[in-house]
C-alpha cells in the first residue's frame, strides 16, 4: 500500500537580485565608457591672468573658442567639437540672443591664436547687439 503525501510547496518570498546586479554592472560599464566622450568643447590653451571667477546660475552660457589654427567652435551648434564658419557663428548668436538675451557669452582664445581671429568673433557679437561678453582665462594659481 502506498501512502501519498501531499507536500505543499510554499512560494519563495525572496527576490532574486542577481539579474538586477548584472544589469547595474552593464549600465555602470556603459556610463564609464561614454562619460569621457560627453565632454563638450575643444582643447584651448587659455592665457593666464589674475582674475576672479564669474558664476551664472541663470542657465547654460554660450561658449565660443578659437584655437591656435584660427578655427571657431561654439557650444550652440550641433557638435561643439566641430569647427564652424564665422557666418554660421553669426546665425547661432542671433538665435541664442533671441531665445534668451540675458544669458552670458564666454569667449576663449588660445594663447597662440591670432589676434585677428579672436577679434572677428567680437565683431560678430557686436554686430548682433551682444555687448556683455566674458573672456575666459586660466587662473595663475
Amino acid at each position: 500500500m502506498r501512502i501519498h503525501r501531499h507536500i505543499r510547496k510554499r512560494p519563495i518570498s525572496e527576490i532574486n537580485v542577481v539579474p538586477y546586479i548584472d544589469v547595474m554592472l552593464v549600465l555602470l560599464i556603459i556610463f564609464m565608457v561614454t562619460a569621457p566622450l560627453l565632454q563638450h568643447g575643444v582643447e584651448v590653451d587659455l592665457p593666464e591672468a589674475d582674475s576672479v571667477a564669474v558664476s551664472h546660475t541663470d542657465g547654460e552660457p554660450l561658449v565660443i573658442n578659437v584655437n591656435k589654427a584660427g578655427e571657431i567652435f561654439s557650444t550652440a551648434g550641433e557638435d561643439p567639437r566641430k569647427p564652424i564658419s564665422i557666418d554660421k557663428l553669426r546665425e547661432q548668436v542671433k538665435v541664442f540672443q533671441r531665445v534668451n538675451p540675458m544669458l552670458p557669452i564666454y569667449v576663449g582664445g588660445d594663447t597662440d591664436a591670432g589676434y585677428g581671429d579672436v577679434l572677428s568673433v567680437f565683431v560678430v557679437l557686436q554686430a548682433v547687439g551682444k555687448d556683455k561678453v566674458f573672456l575666459m582665462t586660466e587662473s595663475k594659481n
